[in-house]
């Protein structure tokens, strides 16, 4: 490759480090000082993209148009503090994952409303006035406009730089990122600090979306992309340090960059496409900056905790109220399918005990072991991936393929799980969702094993399980044989020691449990039984896509357990049985149903923080108390 492309591509880095260090950086912010983990930032940057182009079409070019950006960014951080004001205030005491369970309902709402707004269509924005043309750089034609994104972000560092070390202000947010409890025992009023900052951070996701009106079109896309970009950067940079998150910006922009520039080559007669690394250049970054730097390249190691972790509903072993409605539950699931008006039973409630599963696999490491995952759809992925491959490849009996992928899955799980059982707390899921984000890359493009994009089609069960009924009663059998398998690991000495390491790892070293290997055995339990329910899943659908290893699809077992109880083992099965009846009751019958179905999650966290199941429970705890008193 000639010189002169090569430095084109690392300019075009540069530019594009420029709106990602913009919206990493009021990530940093608002996690450093409010403690959450803000699913809904990638949303201010879309909704900053789109609020500039209308506001360009109204004021014009020219200085309209320039106009038109910074409002639009001052826009999004009234709307962000209006959004803190309104709903994060009230759940900040909240456990940290149902504030993710909230921001990310709250994402939902706001995909719909700018698709109630703007329209379902890709809009493109006018060029900058001024900055419409190219500069000659030895030979190559480069965007003005680039130019001068790359002295955006310098120029924003700086100016974070000058607000939070020469300013009152910036003390208290700084101090606040140490110790909130001590701010707000001196004095401070730490609702309208949380306010301003969580404002603030909108504000910089709205100009970074902003700055990218020439540059491409807006589309109901982004908010996903952009906040996982973003985690990356943060993460990548050091929780809470801006000069990192401008690092792991220009380190992730440049090399993209870099493989574009590369291409495709030959090494030893085998043809590598860098080009396609694109799509997990990011997250390989992350994983390997994790596994050696857990803290990031310019944050601070985390201090040990002595703390006992969430006691607050150490789990119980079922009583008989709880054994006779799971008796009743399994009789009414027999008996549904037998129904003349139920035809479509077998179909639906497979999906439903398929999810149930997988929400009960995430729940093993997520609530017993305090293990935070983000990436549990890899698991997931890799047992449907590899009952396909069984059967079409190696051409094993549908049975035998159905036995082995759990073990695919479980293989999976052994090697992420070394690197990831050593992280804790936020680096621990990012890193989990650097590893899921791999295997969905290698599927994705792996066209001669894995079909690629279009995925693996002819996975069918034998003929005797051919009929949807008798599929679903396997299933059934399958769900339940593993979820009292699991109930059983929790009651057993491993599970105690589990939970044990969860509470206090530093009194279960000391006591004589080698913590880190439990956690570790935890994970390639929960990978297998994931495992089971992708093939399962592949086998009900005949059909498996890349899709199934997707954020997305960690994203739904993450509020199946959240939306059902973290505390409860039943938790798992009524978030997945309410998360899929209510999907599909929303999407069936409602053009924003995203809207809807998070607006009724918001409902549900903000009423039943503990979850449905734990919400139940713990009516049930108080109802025989004041019985026994």
């Amino acid at each position: 490759m000639a010189f002169e492309n090569f430095l084109a591509q690392l300019l075009n880095g540069l530019a594009g480090a420029s709106s990602l260090f913009l919206v990493a950086a009021g990530l940093s912010l608002i996690f450093g000082v409010t403690r959450i983990v803000n699913f809904a930032h990638g949303s201010f940057f879309m909704v900053g993209i789109y609020a500039a182009y209308s506001l360009s079409g109204w004021l014009g070019s020219g200085p309209g148009y320039w106009l038109a950006l910074v409002l639009a960014a001052i826009a999004v951080g009234v709307f962000g503090a209006l959004v803190e004001i309104v709903l994060l205030r009230r759940i900040y005491h909240a456990p940290e994952l149902f504030q993710l369970l909230a921001t990310f309902a709250l994402m939902l709402v706001i995909k719909d409303g700018t698709l109630w707004l703007w329209g379902a269509e890709d809009l493109l924005g006018p060029r900058a006035p001024g900055l419409s043309g190219a500069v000659n750089l030895l030979g190559q034609q480069f965007p003005s406009y680039d130019l001068f994104l790359i002295v955006v972000g310098p120029l924003v560092l700086g100016l974070l730089w000058l607000l939070l070390s020469k300013t009152r202000w910036g003390t208290l947010v700084r101090a606040a990122t140490q110790d909130r409890e001590m701010v707000s025992a001196l004095g401070v009023n730490q609702a309208w600090l949380f306010t301003a900052v969580f404002a603030l951070g909108a504000m910089l996701a709205g100009l970074g979306g902003a700055l990218q009106l020439p540059r491409e079109p807006a589309n109901l896309d982004m908010d996903l992309v952009t906040v996982g970009s973003a985690f990356v950067v943060v993460v990548v940079g050091g929780m809470g340090s801006l000069p990192g998150a401008y690092v792991a910006a220009l380190l992730i922009s440049e090399l993209k960059s870099i493989c574009i520039a590369i291409g495709l080559v030959d090494i030893m007669g085998v043809s590598i496409s860098f080009s396609k690394l694109t799509l997990v250049v990011d997250f390989l970054v992350m994983a390997v900056v994790l596994v050696i730097r857990p803290w990031g390249l310019m944050g601070r190691p985390q201090a040990p905790t002595r703390n006992r972790g969430n006691l607050e509903a150490p789990l119980r072993p079922a009583g008989p109220m709880v054994a006779r409605a799971a008796i009743v539950l399994v009789l009414v699931l027999a008996a549904l399918p037998l129904l003349p008006s139920m035809s479509y039973a077998p179909v639906m409630l497979t999906d439903l005990l398929v999810a149930a599963l997988f929400a009960a696999s995430l729940h093993f490491i997520m609530g017993p072991a305090g293990l935070h995952s983000f990436g549990h759809a890899a698991y997931f992925g890799l047992g449907a991936y590899g009952a396909g491959l069984l059967m079409l490849k190696v051409h094993l009996p549908m049975p035998l393929a159905l036995a082995a992928a759990p073990l695919a899955a479980a293989v999976g799980a052994l090697v992420f799980g070394w690197f990831c059982v050593r992280l804790s707390g936020v680096y621990l899921a990012m890193l989990t969702l650097a590893f899921a984000q791999i295997a969905w890359a290698i599927v994705f493009q792996w066209d001669a094993v894995t079909g690629g994009s279009n995925g693996l089609i002819g996975v069918w069960p034998i003929e005797w399980l051919s009929d949807s009924r008798h599929f679903y009663y396997m299933t059934l059998a399958l769900v339940g044989a593993s979820l009292l398998l699991i109930r059983r690991l929790l009651f057993s000495p491993f599970g105690y020691a589990m939970r044990a390491a969860r509470d206090s790892s530093l009194r279960a070293d000391a006591i004589g449990i080698d913590f880190k290997r439990i956690q570790w055995t935890a994970f390639v339990i929960a990978g297998a039984f994931a495992g089971l329910a992708g093939a399962i899943f592949a086998y009900s659908k005949g059909s498996i896509s890349p899709e199934t290893l997707g954020v997305g699809k960690s994203v739904d077992g993450l509020v199946m357990v959240l939306l059902g109880g973290l505390q409860t083992l039943s938790g798992p099965v009524v978030g997945a049985f309410a998360f899929g009846a209510l999907r599909d009751l929303v999407a069936n019958n409602m053009d924003y149903w995203r809207a809807t179905l998070g607006a009724v999650i918001l409902l549900l966290v903000l009423l039943f923080p503990q979850g449905i199941a734990g919400f139940v429970a713990q009516r049930l705890g108080r109802g025989r108390t004041q019985e026994d008193a």
